[in-house]
């Protein structure tokens, strides 16, 4: 099971946590702690229990954080504006929500802009969503987390469609923009780079939990080595 304890220093706290889907296990045995204000990164190769792990720390820390889909998640019909808007809807009221939708009050729109300059999406901002590259969806994906403005911030792959030179400074606004980040990524050497903390997965469980600047070519070799 797991919970998050004692807010004022962790932010997730997991003790012996296993979880299966219809008879499959899919993680066993977690044991870990994150403390308020860690930034850290899952690795490990595909099915590894990176995705499950992360939406059981969604589901524990709720209205705490936000959460970057790996599909994305927005609305294609709506502006790139009204969908990093969303972040906060739960926020307001429907009335004040109905209204942004039909004229978006300068305060929101002064908001917003932050965020749109930061992913170089201020000249995308009435665009429809569903006419954007899949790089550009992504960053509109990672603005509506961040305008959010939670203490914990999870992501799934939040970089993964991003060219290498603009995801370095998306992930360096991610971990910005709330005291507590949990990303998973593929791309080790980008994660190690940004993050001082590693955590690997492999086959539901946790192989290591170490300082980036401890994960060699070795430990690295082990972790993806080939199945079978």
């Amino acid at each position: 099971m797991g919970a998050p304890v004692d807010v004022a220093t962790n932010a997730f706290d997991l003790q012996d946590l296993s979880i299966a889907y219809q008879g499959v296990t899919a993680l066993q045995g977690i044991c870990l702690r994150i403390e308020m204000g860690e930034k850290v990164v899952l690795i490990g190769p595909s099915g590894a229990g990176k995705s499950t792990l992360l939406r059981h720390l969604q589901e524990l820390s709720s209205r705490d954080s936000a959460l970057i889909h790996q599909d994305y998640a927005l609305v294609p019909q709506l502006s790139t504006f009204h969908n990093i808007y969303a972040g906060r809807l739960d926020s307001h009221t429907s009335w004040q929500n109905l209204r942004t939708l039909l004229r978006p009050h300068p305060a929101d729109v002064a908001a917003v802009q932050p965020i749109l300059e930061a992913l170089d999406l201020a000249d995308k901002a009435h665009d429809r969503v569903q006419s954007l590259s899949g790089g550009q969806q992504q960053r509109v994906a990672v603005g509506r987390a961040v305008f959010r403005d939670s203490q914990i911030l999870l992501g799934d792959e939040p970089v993964s469609a991003i060219d290498p030179h603009q995801a370095g400074r998306v992930l360096e606004l991610i971990k910005q923009s709330a005291s507590t980040v949990v990303l998973a990524m593929h791309d080790v050497q980008l994660a190690l780079e940004h993050f001082p903390r590693a955590i690997a997965l492999r086959d539901g469980q946790i192989v290591f939990d170490l300082p980036a600047e401890q994960v060699d070519p070795e430990t690295l070799g082990h972790l993806y080595r080939a199945e079978g």
